[in-house]
């Protein structure tokens, strides 16, 4: 019996690198037709059991070249490529190449991040990064997490061990794991504030916060999932003073790579916590979520003495173990550190500006469209639009036809009870007119 071979190491470079040939050659052969398969959810189980048959574990295998170029060639078929101008609903980009063999790079060594001797250089080079990312958003400390959900859980917990029993109060078009966090962690539901252009009433807000015989904790968003909207956060500082202000900006915080951007989140560095997600703008593989904290963080500190013996942390090996709420987790921030080395503030910053620039000028076709209108111009790089005079059932019908075809993968949005559709751009090399004829095809 031939024993698999192992990937890590010197040794470890010569297999992966095999493997990784026939994974990529199978790739170039598989090449998706367009920007979702077409036929649906029963289609795409169809092909994939046309290939694995009833029972994906069989009682003998057929070999890792094999499984790689036919799986490899079934993944590649059946996936949705955010690569494609018309594959645009959700927060999901490509990835950076330079990103994605960082990732492969840290996929061979494995170093696991819940104690230094696990993971020696990959340690040192997350707390490079954090310290790095916990400057560029003016505070103290961050943390590197799985994303939104988990960063914006972590918001909430820091309030509560700092102030108790909180409140959470958010806008109405804050993420849903908000309400999740609440939830998980024994809060209240959150109390919802208003919203007028899918941005905060920082005037509500006062009012919900007079009524209050608690703390509260109070999360903005910098980039709502819907329309990108971003919440006015200095404005929200300045009516909560004595509030724990946390930024849901796992969509936007990557503006604060740009000098033209950055002004939209003026305030800030003024909240006790952020989220981030470089997932998103940033172009990493998921998952790349970022944690940031205006106070050194020691909430999450804990022992565990084969981890972070006390005498070993006393005698200098850093102890890992307080920097998430996971144990065993990957070294994302290798793949980080990579695109931040290579591209550098500026270079990241600029292919922020093209989305949104990008969604700008896709915004100025929508306007001039007769057959369809505008729900508000972009505030980063989401344009929302629909058919004039479509009802939610049509809008619904017009997203689930392109992507039962095959043509297209849009997004949709529910605002103020209004159904309607949505791009949402991370392709740097995009342009306004790859979108012109997908906006008659919407019409038509």
């Amino acid at each position: 019996m031939q024993v698999s071979m192992l990937a890590g190491g010197v040794a470890g470079a010569k297999p992966v690198r095999e493997l990784v040939a026939v994974a990529l050659d199978a790739m170039a052969t598989a090449a998706p037709a367009g920007p979702v398969p077409r036929g649906g959810p029963a289609a795409v189980a169809a092909a994939v059991h046309s290939v694995i048959g009833t029972d994906l574990l069989p009682e003998h295998g057929i070999g890792e070249a094999t499984a790689l170029e036919e799986l490899s060639r079934l993944l590649v078929a059946g996936s949705a490529d955010p690569t494609h101008p018309w594959c645009a609903a959700h927060l999901h980009g490509p990835p950076l190449a330079v990103a994605a063999a960082a990732d492969l790079v840290a996929s061979v060594l494995n170093p696991s991040m819940d104690s230094w001797d696990q993971a020696p250089a990959a340690s040192e080079l997350e707390r490079a990064l954090t310290g790095a990312l916990a400057r560029l958003v003016g505070h103290a400390d961050a943390l590197i997490t799985s994303g939104g959900t988990e960063s914006n859980l972590l918001g909430l917990l820091l309030a509560r061990e700092l102030h108790g029993a909180v409140q959470p109060v958010c806008g109405r078009t804050a993420h849903h794991s908000v309400a999740r966090a609440a939830w998980l962690l024994g809060l209240p539901a959150p109390l919802l504030v208003d919203c007028a252009g899918g941005r905060l009433r920082v005037d509500h807000l006062g009012e919900v916060l007079a009524g209050l015989d608690r703390p509260a904790v109070v999360v903005a968003t910098a980039g709502t999932t819907d329309t990108g909207a971003i919440d006015p956060i200095a404005e929200i500082r300045a009516a909560a003073p004595d509030a724990w202000l946390h930024v849901d900006a796992a969509y936007g915080g990557a503006t604060l790579f740009s000098d033209r951007l950055a002004p939209l989140l003026d305030g800030i560095a003024r909240a006790d916590s952020v989220s981030l997600d470089l997932h998103k703008f940033g172009w990493q593989p998921i998952a790349a979520g970022v944690f940031a904290t205006r106070r050194p963080l020691s909430a999450l500190d804990i022992r565990a003495d084969y981890l972070n013996a006390a005498d070993d942390t006393e005698a200098g090996l850093p102890d890992l173990l307080g920097r998430s709420l996971r144990t065993s987790r990957r070294p994302d921030a290798f793949k980080i550190a990579v695109t931040l080395r290579a591209m550098g503030r500026r270079g990241l910053g600029r292919l922020v500006e093209q989305c949104c620039d990008v969604a700008g000028e896709i915004a100025d076709l929508v306007d001039a469209h007769p057959g369809l209108e505008l729900w508000a111009r972009p505030a980063l790089s989401t344009v929302v639009f629909r058919p004039v005079g479509a009802g939610a059932a049509d809008v619904a019908g017009i997203r689930r036809r392109l992507l039962d075809d095959g043509t297209a993968v849009l997004g949709r949005a529910t605002i103020d009870g209004q159904v309607w559709l949505k791009l949402t751009l991370l392709r740097p090399a995009a342009t306004a007119a790859e979108y012109a004829g997908l906006l008659d095809l919407v019409v038509q």
